[in-house]
């Protein structure tokens, strides 16, 4: 019996137990013996509708968030059906969907990353509300939740967004020098994710201004940019996102538009009277019980624990930078921001730590 629901389960999650949408009505195809002629038979039917929230639900990084999902019939029915309950996350590049969970009464079963994360949460008869548990900064993006009801299908679409900060990031080597994976892959290695459009234009909303073009999550390269200005785009252009659309993944290069979400520990800063070379500064942070920071880790810090320090110190990828949350005298620029000094071959500085809580 199990292992008829799990396939069951399965043919539910790929889409071939109902292969059409009809809305409605259903077609009912019919021969008749008598001419052998096909015909096509109309039902009228109760309408299935499914309803989830037009304005988008924010969470972070490490949180429990609900996706609330319900259904009812038009003209409303008493009887209990035998309901069928699909969930699937949309991908930014438009590819196949992801499958999340697939449900036939209270029996469910999750997928990849969400295998247990997600569950449903059915207080009621015409509930279908996706619960994801510890959420990741993958998570973030539009969900499906689909109803089946026998041949009936409907569905709509929820829109999760991790509250974060977006940041542009270069590797040691110099600008313009990451394809798509390898911009995916340095983001990954800060504690961040390649950010996605959306992320990008809220980042530009709150005045992130950059003039190098960067990838983002669907392989397109765009950038923000607040003051116009020759070099980035021209002065005839109006403030937005300058977008020189898809690119090939492999062969063209750029830099990356990274992203971040809240932390689940603390960054700090250590120092020395004499400063510390990177290694140093690695095992001064292990000593502490903690290990050097990512440069993720201390947007994130600055953004959402308002971390403020007007000392420069190392980070994880050999980068020299700090944060000013209160911009101030011989702190840099009158606006708040994360402070960068590159990549210096050589020096001795203080360190920005990470210690999960």
């Amino acid at each position: 019996l199990l292992l008829l629901l799990e396939a069951t389960l399965q043919r539910l999650a790929s889409g071939s137990d109902h292969p059409f949408h009809n809305g409605f009505y259903y077609n009912h195809i019919m021969r008749d013996n008598s001419n052998e002629e096909e015909k096509v038979g109309y039902f009228d039917g109760d309408k299935l509708v499914v309803e989830t929230p037009k304005d988008p639900i924010y969470s972070s990084s490490g949180a429990n968030v609900t996706l609330p999902c319900r259904y009812h019939y038009e003209p409303d029915l008493e009887g209990k059906h035998k309901i069928r309950i699909k969930w699937s996350k949309l991908r930014d590049d438009y590819t196949k969907e992801q499958d999340v969970l697939v449900a036939i009464g209270k029996i469910y079963m999750a997928f990849g990353d969400f295998h247990g994360r997600a569950h449903l949460r059915q207080t009621d008869q015409r509930e279908a509300s996706l619960v994801i548990s510890d959420v990741r900064l993958q998570d973030d993006g539009k969900y499906r939740c689909e109803v089946i009801d026998g041949l009936e299908d409907e569905s709509d679409v929820v829109d999760l967004r991790l509250q974060g900060v977006v940041f542009p990031y270069q590797p040691p080597r110099g600008q313009y020098q990451l394809n798509f994976h390898e911009a995916e892959r340095v983001c990954q290695e800060q504690g961040a994710i390649l950010a996605n459009f959306n992320q990008l234009f809220q980042a530009w909303t709150e005045g992130l201004d950059w003039c190098n073009a960067g990838w983002l999550a669907d392989g397109t390269v765009q950038y923000p940019i607040r003051q116009p200005r020759k070099p980035c785009g021209g002065l005839h252009l109006a403030p937005g996102i300058r977008s020189y659309g898809p690119r090939h993944r492999h062969l063209h290069r750029f830099d990356a538009f990274c992203f971040s979400s809240a932390l689940r520990g603390e960054v700090f800063y250590l120092d020395r009277p004499a400063g510390m070379t990177l290694e140093e500064a690695k095992q001064s942070c292990q000593d502490v019980g903690a290990e050097i920071a990512h440069v993720g880790q201390l947007y994130s810090a600055w953004k959402f624990l308002g971390l403020d320090r007007c000392n420069a110190g190392w980070l994880a990828d050999g980068s020299i930078r700090y944060p000013i949350a209160k911009p101030r005298a011989n702190c840099g620029p009158a606006e708040p921001g994360i402070r960068s000094f590159g990549f210096p071959s050589k020096g001795r500085f203080g360190v920005f730590c990470y210690k999960e809580r």
